[in-house]
This record gives C-alpha cells, structure tokens and sequence, in this order.
C-alpha cells in the first residue's frame, strides 16, 4: 500500500534485534490465537512423522498424547514484517501440535540470544505448558533434521542444547548428509 512501510527480518545469523514495541508482539500473539481456534483437517506437522523422528533426532520417544491447534507450521523471521505485522508464506499452514509455532520462532531466534529470551516471555502462556513443550521438541526436531541435511550450522549447538534442556537427553548428534 502507498504511504505503508513495513521493515522485514532476514533469518540471518549476524541479524540484529528488531526491537519490537509491546503492541507488535501482542499483534502477534493474537493473531496465532485466533489461528490455533480455526478448526482443520488439514496437517502440516503430522503425528507419524514425530513418531518417528523424535527418537532419531531428540533421543526420546514422541509422547502418546499430542494437543493439536491451527499453526502457521513455518513461523520465522522470513516470514515476519514489522509495523504493521504482517505473517506471510502461507503454503505450509495447518495442524500442528500446540506450542509449535512459537517453538520454531524460538529456535530461528537463538542466533540472537535477546531476541529468542523475548520470544520465550511473550510466549511463556504457551511454551510453558505440558502440551507447549511438546510443541516446541516438535520444532526442534524439524530444525535438527535440517542440521542433518547440512543447514543451520550456525545454530545447531544452541538447537541440541534447548532439546537437553526439554528432555534431560543430549540429542543424537544429526549425521552430515
């Protein structure tokens, strides 16, 4: 829109802090609450895939029980604008375990430590929680099956020492392919 400027957020490692105001972040939350309520059938993290990736790249079974909401399912910086929020890259959206979200946000936010302790404080109410963990391994899970493949070797470290951090286990060190 004319008149409109939005700031985007590279995912790079040497990427500063935005810097965003309460208001940004309150946006933010909202707008995943409002998407966790939509009802859908379709799955974008899906159930067996953790069933079978958990132990592979976390070191722990996948839990029996797994809350599910509406998600995003590829929330990060790339995907983000600053004033006004915009939440772009829709393909991927769908069911994904409670706290996800939130959890994938977290874990591209670790290259900048202020930024992933903010990520943590705006989303404690969901991060917090038996079923928000879940979410958030589910995340890290993902992310260090990407290791596995070769990305997010600047933060792959900081990724295997928040899933100790979650389950007590050191993490399989993800094999290079």
């Amino acid at each position: 829109m004319a008149g409109t400027s939005t700031t985007e957020f590279p995912p790079t490692p040497d990427a500063a802090d935005p810097d965003l105001d309460h208001g940004w972040w309150a946006e933010l939350r909202g707008a995943l609450d409002v998407l966790a309520a939509v009802a859908t059938e379709r799955e974008a993290v899906r159930t067996l895939w953790m069933r079978r990736s958990f132990p592979l790249f976390l070191g722990v079974d996948a839990p029996h029980r797994i809350e599910r909401v509406t998600g995003h399912a590829d929330l990060h910086w790339a995907n983000l604008t600053g004033t006004p929020l915009t939440i772009m890259d829709w393909e991927r959206w769908g069911s994904v375990p409670a706290g996800f979200d939130a959890g994938l946000l977290h874990a591209y936010s670790l290259r900048i430590p202020a930024v992933a302790a903010r990520v943590r404080a705006e989303f404690a109410h969901v991060l917090d929680t038996p079923a928000g963990r879940v979410g958030e391994l589910a995340a890290l899970c993902e992310m260090l099956q990407s290791v596995a493949r070769g990305d997010y070797a600047d933060i792959a470290d900081a990724l295997m020492d928040r899933a100790y951090m979650l389950t007590g286990r050191r993490p399989p060190v993800p094999p290079r392919h």
